[in-house]
């Protein structure tokens, strides 16, 4: 099966953390939501980094630097070097430069993590629009408290022409209280002040990719993540293997409805489904078996959900490779909702 064709979850008779080197791990959704750590990451990355898996952490908001990053990940337990973070500002820092001269001036619309990563390729941050010799403006999530004036000023420098980036264009971001505006809604006011596009580093896009796999040396790696959108898109961009955790801003009934490019290779609750191997989704008459479930995707009618007991996620799987296998290279439109409902998630 190739990626491109992916109808159904796949199985794994090893353990995740045994079958792939490195973890690539989104943070956001992931391993902690609102700067706490979700249940069981804490102990399911010890358990995987003990048995000899390589963790490295690759998150699309560009606030923080990789030192701050790494300090957190150990203040809740996970253990953490500056080294094993990867951001979209590294990224974005290393597209500007590949564009720009050594040493040009780049305004910086976002948090330290943007100013370090600049510095990093040899860039000098500035704050004004109105600096002489302006290179490039870059963009990326500078927290609820960025002012909005800052917009403002990118709005300057862009609509006189010069090169407009973006770390990445992530529409929310997960919170302790709630799903908020992530940069990509930040990006939009800009957009629609200026009618220009800018370059995007982030996941899903290949800079990201090309940076972490520079970073890391991954020879066989496994992203994790919460959003089909950027995780699971990147990793199929990247032509690598995925694992969608259902922590984070992804639900079920979005999950069901994935076109191709947003269908992971396996999907489990949280991190816990790192430390086991994944169950085999099987054709069955008229539909797909997974655990004690079977599910069907009747022509033109409801998806169907068979069976009395069974752990809930088999019969999303279930559901998945149905759903999957009727919509093609589409989408599903078949309702969902009843059989999601059979499941709780």
């Amino acid at each position: 099966m190739t990626r491109q064709s992916r109808t159904t979850p796949a199985a794994s008779e090893r353990s995740l953390h045994q079958a792939y080197d490195t973890a690539l791990l989104d943070l956001d959704g992931v391993v902690y939501a609102g700067g706490e750590a979700i249940a069981h990451a804490v102990d399911s990355l010890a358990a995987a980094r003990a048995d000899g898996m390589h963790l490295a952490y690759v998150t699309n908001n560009a606030l923080r630097t990789p030192d701050a990053v790494a300090e957190h990940l150990s203040e809740l337990g996970v253990p953490t070097e500056a080294g094993d973070v990867i951001t979209s500002a590294q990224a974005v820092a290393r597209l500007i430069a590949d564009q720009v001269e050594p040493g040009s001036k780049v305004l910086v619309i976002g948090g330290e993590g943007l100013r370090v990563a600049l510095r990093e390729r040899g860039l000098v941050p500035v704050e004004s629009a109105d600096e002489e010799g302006l290179a490039a403006v870059v963009q990326g999530y500078g927290g609820p408290e960025l002012a909005w004036g800052r917009f403002a000023e990118a709005s300057y420098a862009i609509n006189r022409g010069v090169p407009w980036y973006a770390s990445n264009t992530d529409l929310t971001i997960p919170g302790a209280r709630g799903i908020a505006p992530g940069n990509g809604a930040a990006v939009e006011v800009v957009r629609i002040a200026t009618g220009a596009e800018p370059q995007v580093a982030g996941k899903p896009l290949p800079p990201m990719h090309r940076e972490t796999v520079l970073r890391t040396g991954a020879r066989r790696p496994l992203v994790v993540g919460d959003r089909l959108d950027t995780d699971i898109e990147g990793a199929f961009n990247g032509d690598v293997d995925s694992l969608l955790v259902l922590t984070g801003v992804t639900d079920a009934e979005q999950l069901v409805r994935a076109e191709p490019r947003h269908r992971p290779t396996y999907v489990d609750r949280d991190l816990r489904g790192l430390l086991s191997g994944q169950p085999a989704v099987e054709p069955d008459e008229d539909g797909f078996r997974c655990g004690g479930w079977t599910a069907v995707a009747p022509d033109g009618g409801a998806l169907e959900l068979r069976g009395e007991d069974g752990d809930p996620l088999d019969g999303l799987r279930a559901l998945c490779a149905a759903a999957w296998t009727a919509a093609g290279d589409g989408v599903c439109t078949a309702d969902a909702a009843k059989a999601l409902a059979r499941l709780g998630l």
